[in-house]
């Protein structure tokens, strides 16, 4: 889900949550790498800027085919988690910059990507930016686990849960929001987006690990925390499966070239 808070600043939202981001937040399936060779010209040989990539999940889909990758990442122990996830790739470049001023010097990849990152951009300052940065012709991607709502007893369920106790899920910014941010970053050309199917599994612990890894989740130590968490089993136990509860994703791919 996509998420915007004002009490903390967004490059620092993740700081304390790292370890159960990289353990139980879902990766991008390879349909996002293949729509980028198939409608964009993504090859072996082009360069990328992965904008806000956090732990690295977007960027290894595209180091896993060669391609070289700049990681664009503000929060230091985000980039350090990508750091050690992605060590021994030599395509793999951390960068400690911001999607606003990413440092990478002008026209020199041929693709800006985002994953789970751009409601966190100012359009306008990252439209200028990434079309600095961009060689003639280059092209922008936006991607996003989006979990489906209502996809079954369980999910609405989870999201009336996280309705009662987290209270800046509430703040989240919606989809539509979203999508008329990325109209005027894409203004005049468009874009163009694709949903591919995305899954997790999860035990009661995968589940617990799910939720705090988000930024809205309240940490041990809140006023509400151990009361979620035992709501948190009770809800588990009343839909689980085998000892497993199913999470089900639309990976929404936004795509399209800067005029």
């Amino acid at each position: 889900m996509s998420e915007i808070i004002p009490k903390i600043h967004p490059t620092r939202r993740f700081s304390n949550r790292v370890e159960n981001y990289v353990r139980y937040r879902p990766r991008y399936p390879t349909e996002v790498r293949t729509l980028m060779q198939a409608e964009m010209g993504l090859t072996r040989e082009s360069v990328i800027a992965d904008a806000g990539s956090g732990t690295g999940f977007l960027a290894e889909l595209f180091l896993d085919a060669g391609n070289v990758v700049f990681g664009v990442e503000p929060n230091r122990e985000m980039r350090e988690a990508a750091e050690a996830l992605l060590a021994g790739r030599p395509n793999f470049h951390s960068v400690d910059g911001c999607a606003e001023a990413t440092t990478l010097p002008a026209r020199g990849v041929d693709f800006v990507t985002a994953g789970q990152a751009f409601h966190w951009f100012d359009p306008q300052a990252v439209r200028r930016e990434f079309a600095r940065i961009l060689r003639p012709g280059g092209g922008c991607v936006f991607v996003w686990n989006w979990r489906r709502a209502d996809a079954t007893p369980f999910i609405t369920a989870y999201e009336a849960f996280l309705e009662r106790f987290c209270d800046e899920y509430r703040q989240l910014k919606k989809l539509e929001a979203i999508e008329t941010d990325l109209a005027t970053f894409f203004e005049p050309a468009g874009y163009e987006k694709r949903t591919f199917e995305n899954v997790q599994l999860f035990d009661f612990d995968g589940l617990k690990g799910r939720l705090l890894s988000t930024s809205y989740a309240p940490l041990p130590g809140c006023p509400s925390h151990d009361a979620m968490i035992a709501e948190l089993r009770r809800l588990f136990d009343a839909h689980q499966s085998h000892d497993r509860v199913r999470i089900d994703y639309d990976t929404l791919v936004y795509y399209g070239r800067l005029a």
